[in-house]
Protein backbone atom coordinates (compact mmCIF):
# COMPACT_ATOMS: atom_id res chain seq x y z
CA UNK A 1 0.00 0.00 0.00
CA UNK A 2 3.01 2.21 0.69
CA UNK A 3 4.75 2.11 -2.70
CA UNK A 4 1.39 2.05 -4.62
CA UNK A 5 0.18 5.63 -1.85
CA UNK A 6 4.16 6.75 -3.30
CA UNK A 7 3.51 5.90 -7.09
CA UNK A 8 -0.09 8.08 -6.82
CA UNK A 9 1.74 11.03 -5.20
CA UNK A 10 4.43 11.06 -8.42
CA UNK A 11 1.54 10.72 -10.49
CA UNK A 12 -0.20 14.23 -9.02
CA UNK A 13 3.28 16.12 -9.28
CA UNK A 14 3.79 14.98 -12.94
CA UNK A 15 0.64 16.35 -13.55
CA UNK A 16 0.55 19.04 -10.86
CA UNK A 17 3.69 20.95 -11.85
CA UNK A 18 4.88 22.53 -15.30
CA UNK A 19 7.91 20.22 -16.91
CA UNK A 20 9.00 21.73 -19.97
CA UNK A 21 10.03 25.43 -21.46
CA UNK A 22 7.83 27.92 -20.85
CA UNK A 23 5.55 30.38 -23.75
CA UNK A 24 7.45 32.58 -26.02
CA UNK A 25 8.91 35.78 -24.63
CA UNK A 26 9.30 34.10 -21.23
CA UNK A 27 12.18 33.44 -19.59
CA UNK A 28 13.73 29.90 -20.64
CA UNK A 29 11.71 29.31 -23.16
CA UNK A 30 13.11 27.64 -26.51
CA UNK A 31 10.59 29.65 -29.19
CA UNK A 32 12.30 30.79 -32.36
CA UNK A 33 11.08 33.50 -33.93
CA UNK A 34 10.58 33.95 -37.54
CA UNK A 35 12.80 36.35 -38.61
CA UNK A 36 15.75 34.71 -36.67
CA UNK A 37 19.49 34.24 -38.39
CA UNK A 38 19.26 30.45 -37.01
CA UNK A 39 16.91 29.48 -40.64
CA UNK A 40 19.00 28.71 -43.64
CA UNK A 41 16.02 27.91 -45.55
CA UNK A 42 12.08 26.99 -45.02
CA UNK A 43 9.94 24.30 -46.85
CA UNK A 44 9.82 24.71 -50.46
CA UNK A 45 6.69 22.19 -51.23
CA UNK A 46 4.01 21.22 -49.02
CA UNK A 47 1.29 18.36 -49.92
CA UNK A 48 -1.73 18.50 -47.73
CA UNK A 49 -4.09 15.87 -46.83
CA UNK A 50 -7.44 17.45 -45.12
CA UNK A 51 -9.43 16.02 -42.18
CA UNK A 52 -12.60 16.57 -41.14
CA UNK A 53 -13.83 19.72 -39.14
CA UNK A 54 -15.30 17.44 -36.47
CA UNK A 55 -14.03 13.93 -36.75
CA UNK A 56 -17.30 12.78 -34.72
CA UNK A 57 -19.45 14.55 -37.01
CA UNK A 58 -17.89 13.81 -40.75
CA UNK A 59 -21.42 15.71 -42.44
CA UNK A 60 -19.87 18.46 -41.76
CA UNK A 61 -16.83 17.94 -44.21
CA UNK A 62 -13.74 18.94 -44.17
CA UNK A 63 -11.76 21.94 -43.09
CA UNK A 64 -10.84 24.49 -46.09
CA UNK A 65 -9.25 27.60 -44.59
CA UNK A 66 -5.37 28.20 -47.37
CA UNK A 67 -4.03 25.86 -49.16
CA UNK A 68 -0.51 24.11 -49.32
CA UNK A 69 1.49 27.00 -50.94
CA UNK A 70 0.86 28.75 -47.48
CA UNK A 71 2.76 26.78 -46.05
CA UNK A 72 5.94 27.32 -48.23
CA UNK A 73 8.24 29.97 -47.68
CA UNK A 74 9.37 32.17 -44.39
CA UNK A 75 6.14 32.20 -41.62
CA UNK A 76 3.96 35.16 -42.27
CA UNK A 77 0.94 34.37 -40.32
CA UNK A 78 -0.63 33.05 -43.41
CA UNK A 79 -1.78 29.08 -42.54
CA UNK A 80 -3.27 25.75 -44.18
CA UNK A 81 -5.75 24.29 -41.69
CA UNK A 82 -5.57 20.76 -41.62
CA UNK A 83 -8.92 19.67 -39.74
CA UNK A 84 -8.83 16.60 -37.50
CA UNK A 85 -6.08 14.07 -37.79
CA UNK A 86 -5.17 16.50 -41.16
CA UNK A 87 -1.62 15.65 -42.83
CA UNK A 88 1.21 17.96 -44.25
CA UNK A 89 4.11 16.58 -45.68
CA UNK A 90 6.97 19.49 -46.55
CA UNK A 91 10.21 18.98 -48.97
CA UNK A 92 12.75 21.01 -48.94
CA UNK A 93 15.67 22.50 -51.51
CA UNK A 94 18.04 20.50 -49.30
CA UNK A 95 17.86 18.03 -46.41
CA UNK A 96 18.35 18.44 -43.04
CA UNK A 97 21.08 17.26 -40.79
CA UNK A 98 21.29 16.58 -37.22
CA UNK A 99 23.62 19.46 -36.05
CA UNK A 100 24.00 21.07 -32.89
CA UNK A 101 20.72 21.86 -30.97
CA UNK A 102 17.68 22.44 -33.09
CA UNK A 103 17.57 21.32 -36.57
CA UNK A 104 14.28 22.78 -37.64
CA UNK A 105 11.59 24.40 -36.10
CA UNK A 106 7.42 24.19 -37.09
CA UNK A 107 4.90 27.48 -36.95
CA UNK A 108 1.31 27.57 -35.90
CA UNK A 109 -0.77 30.46 -35.41
CA UNK A 110 -1.20 30.32 -31.49
CA UNK A 111 -2.30 33.39 -30.04
CA UNK A 112 -1.67 33.99 -25.96
CA UNK A 113 -4.18 34.68 -23.10
CA UNK A 114 -4.30 38.56 -22.78
CA UNK A 115 -4.49 38.18 -18.85
CA UNK A 116 -1.51 35.49 -18.58
CA UNK A 117 1.58 35.41 -20.45
CA UNK A 118 1.96 32.30 -19.57
CA UNK A 119 -1.43 30.67 -21.46
CA UNK A 120 -2.16 30.71 -25.13
CA UNK A 121 -4.34 29.04 -27.16
CA UNK A 122 -2.73 26.72 -29.05
CA UNK A 123 -3.53 23.56 -31.55
CA UNK A 124 -1.62 20.85 -31.62
CA UNK A 125 0.42 18.12 -34.21
CA UNK A 126 2.37 15.53 -33.94
CA UNK A 127 5.79 15.79 -36.15
CA UNK A 128 7.43 12.87 -38.01
CA UNK A 129 10.51 12.84 -40.45
CA UNK A 130 11.89 10.47 -43.25
CA UNK A 131 15.12 10.43 -45.31
CA UNK A 132 12.81 8.46 -47.97
CA UNK A 133 9.78 9.91 -47.99
CA UNK A 134 7.62 6.52 -47.14
CA UNK A 135 9.23 5.54 -43.77
CA UNK A 136 8.31 8.50 -41.75
CA UNK A 137 9.22 8.31 -37.53
CA UNK A 138 7.30 10.47 -34.78
CA UNK A 139 9.47 12.56 -32.32
CA UNK A 140 8.51 11.40 -28.91
CA UNK A 141 5.93 13.27 -27.34
CA UNK A 142 4.54 14.22 -24.00
CA UNK A 143 1.46 16.37 -22.77
CA UNK A 144 1.30 16.50 -19.15
CA UNK A 145 -2.16 18.76 -19.53
CA UNK A 146 -5.11 18.31 -17.44
CA UNK A 147 -7.19 14.85 -19.54
CA UNK A 148 -10.41 14.80 -17.11
CA UNK A 149 -12.18 18.07 -18.43
CA UNK A 150 -12.09 18.77 -22.31
CA UNK A 151 -10.66 22.17 -22.94
CA UNK A 152 -13.39 23.42 -25.03
CA UNK A 153 -12.80 24.23 -28.71
CA UNK A 154 -12.69 28.52 -28.28
CA UNK A 155 -11.29 30.78 -25.63
CA UNK A 156 -9.75 28.17 -23.34
CA UNK A 157 -6.02 28.42 -22.61
CA UNK A 158 -3.08 25.88 -22.68
CA UNK A 159 0.27 26.45 -20.75
CA UNK A 160 3.27 25.54 -22.79
CA UNK A 161 5.38 24.22 -19.81
CA UNK A 162 3.14 21.04 -20.01
CA UNK A 163 4.13 20.28 -23.69
CA UNK A 164 6.70 19.08 -25.58
CA UNK A 165 7.80 17.58 -28.67
CA UNK A 166 4.51 18.68 -30.21
CA UNK A 167 3.94 21.26 -32.78
CA UNK A 168 1.91 24.90 -32.00
CA UNK A 169 3.63 24.62 -28.60
CA UNK A 170 4.37 28.17 -29.46
CA UNK A 171 1.96 31.14 -30.26
CA UNK A 172 2.22 32.69 -33.84
CA UNK A 173 5.29 34.04 -35.41
CA UNK A 174 7.56 31.37 -33.13
CA UNK A 175 8.41 28.06 -34.07
CA UNK A 176 8.55 25.00 -31.69
CA UNK A 177 12.04 23.73 -32.50
CA UNK A 178 12.77 19.82 -32.89
CA UNK A 179 16.39 18.19 -32.65
CA UNK A 180 17.41 15.27 -34.51
CA UNK A 181 19.36 13.81 -32.46
CA UNK A 182 16.47 12.64 -30.36
CA UNK A 183 15.84 10.22 -33.13
CA UNK A 184 19.32 8.66 -33.16
CA UNK A 185 19.63 5.15 -33.96
CA UNK A 186 15.94 4.86 -35.66
CA UNK A 187 16.74 1.85 -37.87
CA UNK A 188 15.53 3.35 -41.44
CA UNK A 189 16.06 7.26 -40.72
CA UNK A 190 19.61 9.10 -42.12
CA UNK A 191 19.41 11.97 -39.33
CA UNK A 192 21.80 13.53 -41.22
CA UNK A 193 19.90 13.40 -44.28
CA UNK A 194 16.07 14.25 -43.49
CA UNK A 195 13.89 15.27 -46.63
CA UNK A 196 10.63 14.76 -45.26
CA UNK A 197 8.90 16.47 -42.11
CA UNK A 198 5.36 15.60 -41.80
CA UNK A 199 3.08 17.20 -39.62
CA UNK A 200 -0.07 15.07 -38.05
CA UNK A 201 -3.23 17.21 -36.35
CA UNK A 202 -3.77 15.77 -32.68
CA UNK A 203 -7.20 15.16 -32.25
CA UNK A 204 -7.66 16.84 -28.76
CA UNK A 205 -10.77 14.86 -27.82
CA UNK A 206 -10.70 13.47 -24.90
CA UNK A 207 -13.78 11.47 -25.22
CA UNK A 208 -13.41 9.91 -27.99
CA UNK A 209 -10.92 9.88 -31.15
CA UNK A 210 -8.16 10.81 -29.09
CA UNK A 211 -4.56 11.22 -29.22
CA UNK A 212 -2.14 9.95 -26.82
CA UNK A 213 1.52 10.84 -25.87
CA UNK A 214 4.48 8.41 -25.77
CA UNK A 215 3.47 7.87 -22.32
CA UNK A 216 -0.24 6.44 -23.20
CA UNK A 217 -1.43 9.74 -22.20
CA UNK A 218 -4.39 11.59 -23.60
CA UNK A 219 -3.47 14.85 -25.58
CA UNK A 220 -6.32 17.49 -24.20
CA UNK A 221 -6.81 20.79 -26.89
CA UNK A 222 -9.16 23.07 -28.18
CA UNK A 223 -12.11 20.55 -29.25
CA UNK A 224 -14.02 20.53 -31.27
CA UNK A 225 -13.32 23.33 -34.00
CA UNK A 226 -15.59 22.79 -36.16
CA UNK A 227 -15.24 25.35 -38.62
CA UNK A 228 -13.44 25.96 -42.23
CA UNK A 229 -10.26 26.69 -40.31
CA UNK A 230 -10.59 23.91 -37.95
CA UNK A 231 -7.57 21.89 -36.33
CA UNK A 232 -3.71 22.65 -36.74
CA UNK A 233 -3.28 25.59 -38.52
CA UNK A 234 0.75 25.29 -40.71
CA UNK A 235 2.20 28.24 -41.58
CA UNK A 236 5.68 27.41 -42.14
CA UNK A 237 8.95 25.07 -41.23
CA UNK A 238 11.78 26.11 -40.90
CA UNK A 239 15.26 24.72 -41.51
CA UNK A 240 18.07 25.30 -39.49
CA UNK A 241 21.01 22.94 -40.07
CA UNK A 242 20.11 22.44 -43.77
CA UNK A 243 22.77 20.98 -46.72
CA UNK A 244 22.43 20.87 -50.09
CA UNK A 245 20.84 17.50 -51.28
CA UNK A 246 21.85 14.65 -53.79
CA UNK A 247 18.27 12.58 -54.33
CA UNK A 248 18.86 9.78 -56.91
CA UNK A 249 17.02 10.12 -60.42
CA UNK A 250 16.72 8.25 -63.24
CA UNK A 251 19.26 9.36 -65.88
CA UNK A 252 16.64 10.08 -68.63
CA UNK A 253 14.31 12.13 -68.30
CA UNK A 254 11.53 10.23 -69.65
CA UNK A 255 12.74 7.02 -67.65
CA UNK A 256 8.85 6.93 -66.01
CA UNK A 257 5.49 7.37 -67.61
CA UNK A 258 2.84 7.19 -65.18
CA UNK A 259 -0.43 7.77 -66.71
CA UNK A 260 -3.42 9.29 -66.61
CA UNK A 261 -2.25 11.09 -63.13
CA UNK A 262 -4.38 12.63 -61.79
CA UNK A 263 -6.24 9.52 -62.23
CA UNK A 264 -9.66 8.56 -61.25
CA UNK A 265 -9.49 4.46 -61.66
CA UNK A 266 -6.33 2.60 -63.53
CA UNK A 267 -3.06 4.22 -63.76
CA UNK A 268 -0.27 2.88 -65.89
CA UNK A 269 3.19 2.89 -65.03
CA UNK A 270 5.66 2.31 -67.69
CA UNK A 271 9.57 2.50 -68.45
CA UNK A 272 10.59 2.78 -71.73
CA UNK A 273 14.46 1.97 -71.00
CA UNK A 274 15.18 0.27 -67.78
CA UNK A 275 18.85 0.35 -68.18
CA UNK A 276 18.15 1.17 -63.85
CA UNK A 277 16.62 -2.37 -63.80
CA UNK A 278 14.05 -1.59 -61.69
CA UNK A 279 12.95 -4.47 -60.18
CA UNK A 280 9.66 -3.76 -57.66
CA UNK A 281 7.34 -1.09 -56.72
CA UNK A 282 5.28 0.18 -53.50
CA UNK A 283 1.90 1.84 -53.81
CA UNK A 284 1.38 3.72 -50.35
CA UNK A 285 -0.93 6.04 -48.87
CA UNK A 286 -0.03 9.45 -47.45
CA UNK A 287 0.97 8.40 -43.81
CA UNK A 288 3.41 5.42 -45.91
CA UNK A 289 1.00 2.37 -45.27
CA UNK A 290 1.47 -0.34 -48.01
CA UNK A 291 -1.31 -1.07 -50.32
CA UNK A 292 0.73 -2.93 -52.96
CA UNK A 293 3.41 -4.18 -54.18
CA UNK A 294 4.45 -5.54 -57.41
CA UNK A 295 7.52 -7.24 -59.19
CA UNK A 296 8.40 -4.60 -61.97
CA UNK A 297 9.91 -5.56 -65.89
CA UNK A 298 8.31 -2.43 -68.25
CA UNK A 299 4.90 -2.15 -67.30
CA UNK A 300 2.12 -2.34 -65.05
CA UNK A 301 -1.36 -1.02 -64.61
CA UNK A 302 -2.53 -0.25 -60.87
CA UNK A 303 -6.20 -0.43 -60.09
CA UNK A 304 -6.96 2.92 -57.70
CA UNK A 305 -10.88 2.12 -57.69
CA UNK A 306 -11.17 0.59 -54.41
CA UNK A 307 -9.00 3.73 -52.59
CA UNK A 308 -10.33 7.23 -51.36
CA UNK A 309 -9.37 10.17 -53.31
CA UNK A 310 -6.54 11.80 -52.29
CA UNK A 311 -2.39 11.70 -52.94
CA UNK A 312 -0.90 8.46 -53.48
CA UNK A 313 2.90 7.79 -53.71
CA UNK A 314 4.72 5.08 -55.78
CA UNK A 315 8.28 3.85 -54.63
CA UNK A 316 10.55 2.30 -56.76
CA UNK A 317 13.58 0.06 -55.91
CA UNK A 318 16.25 -0.82 -58.81
CA UNK A 319 18.82 -3.48 -58.36
CA UNK A 320 21.34 -1.46 -56.97
CA UNK A 321 19.11 -0.64 -54.33
CA UNK A 322 18.54 2.62 -55.11
CA UNK A 323 14.84 4.08 -54.29
CA UNK A 324 12.67 6.98 -55.78
CA UNK A 325 9.22 8.24 -55.19
CA UNK A 326 6.54 9.74 -57.66
CA UNK A 327 3.59 10.81 -56.48
CA UNK A 328 -0.20 9.54 -57.81
CA UNK A 329 -2.89 11.64 -57.53
CA UNK A 330 -6.83 9.89 -57.03
CA UNK A 331 -9.29 12.39 -58.00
Amino acid sequence: MRYFLLYILCEVCMSSYAQYPPQAGLAGSTAIGATSSQFVGWATHCDVYRGFMDIANPSLGYVTAGDSSFAIGMADGSVVSLGDSGVAVLTFNGSIYNGLGADFAVFENGFRNPADSEEAFLELAYVEVSSDGINFFRFPSTSLTQDTAQIAGSGTYMNARKLNNLAGKYIGGYGTPFDLQELANTVGLDINHVTHVRIVDVIGSINGHSCTDDNSRKINDPYPTAFPTGGFDLDAVGVINGISMCVHTPNNEAFIHIYPNPATDNITVSINNNSQQVTSLILTDIIGKELMYATFTSSIQISLSTYPRGMYYLKFKDTNSNQWVEKVTKL
